[in-house]
């Protein structure tokens, strides 16, 4: 932490670096008056602010070098064990169904937050940044291994609620080996994963796709329920089992060590890009507008000599809580840090600063204020305390090298910040809050429609653009709920819904471009149902009820079985196996139509 000097008004905290710019603000309002001394008050706020940042810089990286690339390597070591060791409960029948739900909701949550670090971090190291994009290929490996495992969970969950425990025992064997192996793996460190062990993977996976294409629909001539259920539970494993390999190879590649499959070779990926709601975005800028707007009138409505200050204040509090997920919350902790700042502002003008001479007593008074300040606002619970004091104490009472000691002018100058902060507070909380239904309502819709994204947009690319999409609109809505109530049960469930159908149906496409290639002027007789069956889940995710939800799987009933005939009437080769492909797509398609958790099972027809 780096104390400040006089004169200077730079706060030397890093983790404030944010409110930087607060001096640039005050030209601004100064200059208006005095245009004369805009450009010398430029370049020594530049100085200022500068010498505020290469103290911090200096003071963080050699007395408290703690580094965000450190920390997000470790998070992901975490993480990698964390999900091979659910994966391995799940594949070992020790996970029960509430738990499993309650332990995936902590993995799938650190998506987005993994990214925006990974972003974070690669500007402060430049090894990192050089494998920036290997890293987003992991995230993207991570959200995929997410999806299979609560396809996988959720069939065998289905299973077991129907009385079909039967098809789950005929794999109990596989499924134990497959949690062996993947318990091995998880405790191999990511550079040097066991070769044996994943080679043994491999083969199983491979196994599995031989006793899929027996099990398949289309290896009988009439596809029965049965058939059906076994071939989607064999899918679901080995899907699972390829995303796992592939998860550790990405891993290994950013580790340095290499993973004997075809994907560890694999050029880097660009990071995907990222989809914010445009109701947030419209929202919190009218928001801060009216809050600034508000102040600024009052000010020149009434001549306030403080009006200035009370502008700065709204500014810096609409720029803090612009990004966070409760504004209301954020804005009222400034306040009360704003309101603590003013009571010992005052102390210290009044009391400390006439009784201290020499810059080590001046770095020795303001240390417990800096040092406070700083430790409240790196804890998330108690941020903006933190934030109000630091910034409003170094705005109103930071020494300068002329002290003005004017008690009037300090008390009016604290009242109008408070004020100012008040104001932010009213209006993120009774005029635009995010909370409110018909915003909830909007993100959910933007949500359900990543199906449809997922069913037009192009193929190059359109997973991983589809799951970090899905991710970050899951967790900007899930912020805005509480955790435990129905509205946020119905959101996560809603997520879950979307990233299992759209990821079917992205398998679905790319497996109709192998069998059907673009151009191709003779279309198959079994192609226009299976289209039918994409049409009708992209569709059911725009209008979600019970009836379209019904329509959804007869549609996939009659892709499946049109499929199983082409199968039949193929011989062996390679055709056939794509077409078992296909149907192994459309099972899972059906399969997470049928979830009894999925939301449009409860839903009227007009709901959100």
């Amino acid at each position: 932490m780096a104390v400040k000097s006089p004169g200077y008004r730079a706060v030397g905290v890093d983790a404030q670096l944010l409110y930087l710019r607060k001096p640039f603000n005050v030209i601004v309002f100064s200059g208006r008056t005095h245009p004369d001394a805009l450009f010398i008050a430029s370049l020594t706020r530049a100085a200022e602010v500068t010498i505020g940042i290469l103290s911090s810089a200096a003071v963080s990286a050699l007395v408290f070098p703690v580094r965000a690339s450190t920390a997000l390597m470790h998070g992901q070591r975490q993480r990698r064990s964390a999900i091979l060791d659910l994966c391995a409960d799940v594949l070992a029948g020790r996970c029960e169904h509430a738990a499993f739900q309650q332990r995936f909701a902590r993995l799938a949550g650190s998506i987005a937050g993994f990214e925006a670090a990974r972003t974070f971090a690669s500007y402060e190291d430049p090894n990192l940044r050089m494998r920036s994009q290997r890293l987003a290929r992991i995230d993207s490996e991570y959200a995929a291994l997410c999806s299979r495992l609560h396809i996988l969970g959720q069939q065998i969950e289905r299973l077991d609620n129907t009385g079909a425990g039967a098809l789950i025992a005929e794999l109990r064997l596989s499924l134990q080996q497959a949690a062996g192996l993947v318990e091995r793996l998880r405790d191999n460190p990511p550079e040097t994963p066991d070769q044996q062990s994943t080679t043994a993977l491999a083969r199983l996976a491979a196994s599995l796709t031989r006793g899929a294409q027996e099990a398949a629909p289309g290896s009988s001539l009439q596809p029965s329920a049965s058939s059906i259920e076994a071939h989607t539970l064999r899918e679901a494993l080995r899907r699972l089992l390829e995303s796992v390999l592939d998860f550790l190879a990405a891993g290994a590649v950013v580790a340095g060590g290499a993973v004997g499959t075809a994907q560890s070779q694999s050029p880097r990926v660009p990071a995907p890009p990222t989809r914010t709601s445009s109701y947030v975005v419209a929202l919190t800028l009218v928001r801060n507008a009216l809050t600034v707007g508000a102040t600024g009138a009052f000010w020149l409505l009434t001549a306030w000599p403080s009006g200035g200050m009370a502008v700065i204040a709204a500014a810096i509090a609409a720029g803090l809580s612009s990004a966070a997920p409760r504004p209301e919350k954020l804005a009222m902790q400034i306040a009360l840090g704003a309101a603590a700042a003013v009571a010992l502002g005052y102390v210290y003008l009044g009391f400390v600063y006439p009784a201290i001479t020499g810059f080590p007593l001046l770095c020795v008074v303001l240390a417990p204020i800096v040092a406070g300040s700083a430790f409240l606002a790196s804890r998330p619970s108690t941020s903006g305390y933190g934030i109000g004091l630091c910034v409003f104490f170094v705005v109103l009472a930071g020494p300068d090298n002329m002290m003005a000691y004017a008690p009037d002018v300090f008390l009016n100058n604290g009242l109008a910040a408070v004020v100012a902060l008040l104001i932010a507070v009213i209006t993120a909380t009774i005029v635009f809050p995010l909370q409110t239904p018909w915003v909830v309502t909007c993100i959910q819709r933007d949500l359900r429609r990543e199906v449809a994204f997922a069913w037009e947009t192009r193929l190059d690319g359109a997973d991983a653009r589809f799951r970090s999409r899905t991710h970050d609109l899951s967790s900007q809505l899930r912020v805005l709920l509480a955790p435990g109530s129905p509205r946020y049960d119905q959101a996560w469930h809603r997520l879950l819904a979307t990233l299992e159908l759209g990821q079917a149906l992205l398998d679905l496409r790319g497996d109709i471009a192998t069998l059907v290639p673009k151009g191709t002027s003779d279309r198959p007789r079994w192609l226009p149902g299976v289209e039918q069956g994409g049409r009708r889940v992209a569709d059911l995710f725009e209008r979600p009820d019970a009836p379209l939800a019904a329509l959804a799987v007869c549609a996939a009933n009659r892709a499946l079985e049109r499929v199983a005939e082409e199968a039949q009437k193929s011989g062996r080769g390679a055709r056939q196996a794509a077409l078992l492909k296909l149907s192994g797509d459309l099972c899972l398609m059906r399969s997470a139509l049928l979830d009894p958790d999925a939301p449009f099972h409860c839903q009227t027809g007009n709901s959100a």
